[in-house]
């Protein structure tokens, strides 16, 4: 049995107004999931991007604007949206206090994810473990 510290690891700022913190990974030993969490300003959040997975994006504080496609939903704390494969996804901070989300991914380590959002620019580590994000051709 592996414990992982969260309290321990690391955050990082990215995209502007938004910390995350990657809680396991193939770098913790994970083989076939992700999990990280955010904490994202009011009107700050996840650029719309796309995975070769499915991801589960859960509100544990706040209340956030998820959309994927053209579908958009108010999700308050303690609800979830399953983000099936391929789909363009992305979420923002609707509330006047910090959004907290947790995102599960299927898979330890993937990419490419891609971002219509050229400004959004991987931070070093986040990149080494969702992928390079870049334009969508």
């Amino acid at each position: 049995m592996r414990i992982i510290d969260h309290t321990g690891q690391a955050q990082e700022r990215w995209p502007p107004g938004v910390v995350t913190r990657m809680c396991i990974s193939a770098e913790t030993g994970a083989e076939h999931l992700c999990v990280f969490e955010q904490w994202c300003d009011p009107g700050c959040g996840a650029p719309a991007h796309l995975h070769t997975v499915e991801e589960v994006l859960t509100v544990l504080a706040g209340h956030a604007e998820i959309w994927t496609g053209d579908e958009r939903a108010t999700v308050p704390t303690g609800q979830s949206v399953i983000v099936p494969v391929g789909h363009q996804h992305g979420f923002r901070n609707t509330g006047e206090t910090v959004l907290h989300i947790r995102a599960i991914l299927a898979a330890s380590m993937f990419g490419p994810v891609t971002t219509r959002d050229e400004t959004a620019g991987a931070i070093p580590k986040l990149s080494a473990i969702l992928g390079v994000y870049s334009s969508p051709s």
